[in-house]
């Protein structure tokens, strides 16, 4: 971090918000001391969490990066989640559903892509499966998969998916650090995603547009999730095959 610059940016957004050192001090809960160090320079002394709650006072967020041989951490954490991703398509196309990974949108402007978008054609759900490497920001995360449920039956039309209904999927690479984050924010995430590993196997073998699935998958790069084909009629599988991409 670059501790001038970081005070500089600081300072200026408080002179923007108006606000006196103690003002601000006052409203984020911390001495004015704090605030004179962060904006001599001196912020690396002080905790994440210290600095992430006067920066909230202020309307902003702090983001910390870790960086390591150049973008090397980004293509390990690329590999890792393209690893998750294939366990989950792996897992649904062995349950009968049809996978598309990496589906990009743009709808009235919003734009951006599904990590799996798969549709069951016997029960006519669409699922949409967010996959994470590392547990997120969870508001930003909820957010989106909210808006990509929200747009979902309009991207399976265009890909002569005719959906009557949506299930959410959000899978996370499995680790001690993820399942310590998702357990702070235990109540959003239940209230959000409350259907947990067995039952999310079960419905993904059987589907229902009745009750579609709101789950949070953990998987690591190395499990293999158990299956259980679903059995289908001729005219079934006649019809899955046919809306699979040629």
């Amino acid at each position: 971090m670059d501790e001038i610059a970081f005070g500089r940016g600081f300072k200026a957004l408080r002179i923007r918000k108006k606000l006196r050192q103690e003002d601000l001090a006052r409203a984020a809960r911390v001495s004015r001391g704090v605030i004179v160090r962060i904006e001599t320079g001196r912020a690396a002394s002080m905790t994440v969490k210290t600095l992430d709650k006067v920066s909230a006072a202020l309307g902003a967020r702090v983001v910390c990066r870790l960086s390591w041989n150049g973008e090397g951490l980004d293509r390990l954490l690329d590999a890792s989640h393209a690893a998750v991703v294939d366990q989950v398509v792996r897992f649904l196309d062995a349950t009968g559903w049809i996978p598309a990974t990496e589906v990009s949108f743009n709808h009235f402007g919003e734009r951006g892509a599904i990590d799996v978008l798969a549709f069951d054609p016997v029960s006519r759900v669409v699922l949409v499966v967010e996959v994470k490497s590392v547990v997120p920001d969870v508001q930003l995360t909820l957010v989106g998969v909210d808006r990509k449920v929200r747009l979902a039956r309009a991207i399976a039309r265009e890909r002569g998916w005719d959906a009557i209904a949506v299930g959410r999927l959000l899978v996370i690479r499995e680790d001690r650090t993820s399942r310590r984050r998702i357990e702070a924010h235990q109540a959003t995430f239940a209230n959000a995603f409350p259907d947990r590993a067995r039952a999310i196997r079960k419905w993904l073998a059987m589907p229902s547009a009745e009750r579609p699935i709101r789950g949070l998958w953990f998987l690591s790069n190395d499990s293999q999730p158990s299956v259980r084909q679903r059995i289908r009629r001729p005219a079934r599988q006649t019809e899955h095959a046919s809306l699979r991409p040629s």
